[in-house]
């Protein structure tokens, strides 16, 4: 079958000039501006995330209806966002991207509409939803009806929460009330030096607080990605942002029906490390990278971190185990010493409960002292989110696998993940030094009296800390009990990993029949 392309019915001509002007957006100016800004254009967006021609777009000649303050000469098509549905990597996605050369990507009824009908279309079809922002907020001339828009948006980001994944581009300006939809989603991945977010601008806040701030001091990615949390990723550029939607994208199933995608690994799965061996120190003070024992046990090193920046005493992320994809929680030694804090308790919970949501198995590398002490950290409800990890590590129905390094002392062991909350394998190292603190510290609170009138203080408490050590500052206490299934050589990891994947990978499990529980928000 031939097709002609030079056609002269006028009717066919009509539709060719009216999506050539609906391509152009707000016009060649206004593009050149987006380029010079060192931002794409909406659709340049969505050619370079999805395969190449799969993008098939949706209400490309819808409008708005706004006649007031002069918006009834103002008319374009498409509204400012471009919607439609295509592929990444062969696998279905729905997608929107506002687009700034229009009304400045702002948000307008029949604009919030066009992404409503997609996000319905992902939630009846079981895929996910990667929307791109670039807008300055509600269209200010269409009042309470731009406002409505965006709550029929919110509302929908809530009903596809854990039905379908869904992950923010934040690719320009997203500030007032937008913010709110990005929060809500799973992920967010915001671009270093063009990309803001914040509920009051600049100038608001001079006007009420008297500070000085600038748009990326107040709301740039490195300030949500270090300081907030609310960005999970900071590109260097938008090309590197839209990569790491395409690379999140490889770990996750379609919908929470599925299972994740299986992807075939070269990687041996009965590989054996023996670096592992003596990566942990002798002195139980002294700090390593829990990112160089990641790195050895999962498939080719690869491991796509979240929240990099931000709690850096607690590292999660995806990557996979003979091939299978898995969610990782573990401690980091060499920041705070992996002390759970009020940030690194909010960031690993959240990410358990999305491992949960969307079939995906836990892996917890445990190293722990406990909880972060003082006045700060009580005062920011330390009780609460301490509780809100333990809340999601109970809840999770998930395969949970726990592989305690070394230390798993005190609350903090009965939050990560322990045979008590469910989890379904409890592996330790020779290293694993679990008690209800340090060796130290109960040496001062069991022998205080004894040390205190002992003829040479120092060196009676030595000596108990010595003996409490050897009692207590292993595995096998712990074993004995049948806490912990089996102590391992630290080269044993990935094989007994894997081989524990593929023993749980018909797991069934079930929470009582409710609503929903009331996390500890």
């Amino acid at each position: 079958m031939t097709l002609l392309s030079n056609h002269t019915d006028p009717r066919i001509l009509e539709l060719r000039d009216n999506k050539t002007a609906a391509r152009q957006g707000g016009g060649e100016e206004r593009i050149q501006a987006q380029h010079q800004k060192g931002k794409m254009t909406a659709r340049e967006r969505l050619e370079l995330m999805l395969d190449k021609g799969s993008f098939r777009e949706l209400d490309i000649f819808v409008t708005h209806n706004c006649n007031d303050f002069g918006l009834d000469t103002q008319k374009y098509l498409g509204d400012g966002v471009v919607t439609g549905f295509g592929t990444v990597d062969g696998r279905l996605v729905y997608v929107y991207s506002q687009d700034f050369t229009v009304f400045g990507g702002s948000v307008s009824w029949t604009h919030a509409e066009k992404i409503c009908k997609i996000m319905d279309m992902a939630m009846k079809n079981g895929a996910p939803i990667l929307g791109i922002n670039d807008s300055g907020g509600a269209r200010i001339q269409e009042g309470v009806l731009s406002l409505a828009g965006y709550a029929e948006i919110f509302y929908r980001n809530v009903m596809a929460s854990g039905v379908v994944p869904q992950i923010s581009l934040i690719m320009g300006p997203c500030a007032g009330g937008a913010v709110y939809s990005p929060a809500i989603t799973d992920f967010v991945i915001m671009v270093k030096n063009t990309s803001h977010m914040f509920v009051t601008g600049p100038d608001v806040v001079k006007t009420v607080t008297h500070e000085d701030v600038t748009f990326e001091d107040l709301g740039g990615a490195f300030v949500h990605a270090s300081k907030s949390g609310v960005a999970h990723f900071a590109a260097d550029n938008e090309e590197d942002a839209l990569f790491i939607a395409q690379q999140l994208m490889s770990f996750l199933p379609g919908n929470n029906m599925e299972d994740p995608p299986l992807v075939a690994s070269t990687d041996d799965p009965l590989r054996q490390d023996e670096e592992l061996d003596t990566i942990v120190p002798d002195n139980p003070n002294k700090p390593y990278d829990m990112k160089m024992i990641i790195r050895s046990i999962v498939d080719d090193g690869q491991f796509l971190e979240v929240h990099e920046q931000w709690a850096q005493n607690v590292i999660v992320g995806f990557s996979r185990l003979g091939g299978r994809s898995v969610g990782i929680v573990a401690q980091q030694p060499a920041v705070l010493a992996g002390v759970l804090d009020v940030d690194a308790s909010q960031k690993a919970a959240r990410f358990v409960r999305f491992c949960d949501a969307f079939n995906i198995p836990l892996i917890v590398l445990e190293d722990v002292p406990g909880f972060m002490p003082g006045l700060h950290q009580e005062h920011g409800g330390i009780i609460r989110h301490g509780a809100k990890l333990l809340y999601a590590f109970s809840e999770a129905t998930v395969p949970k696998l726990t592989v305690i390094v070394r230390k798993a002392y005190g609350g903090a062991y009965c939050v990560m993940n322990p045979r008590h909350l469910g989890a379904d394998l409890v592996l330790a190292w020779p290293s694993a030094e679990i008690a209800v603190m340090g060796p130290e510290g109960a040496v001062n609170v069991i022998f205080r009296r004894e040390i205190a009138n002992a003829a040479d203080p120092a060196a009676r408490k030595a000596e108990l800390v010595n003996d409490y050590r050897e009692r207590f500052a292993n595995p096998y206490v712990a074993a004995a009990k049948g806490f912990i299934d089996n102590v391992i050589e630290p080269h044993e990891t990935r094989p007994r990993l894997i081989n524990a994947l593929e023993m749980l990978q018909n797991k069934r499990d079930k929470l009582p029949p409710k609503k929903h529980g009331n996390i500890p928000l």
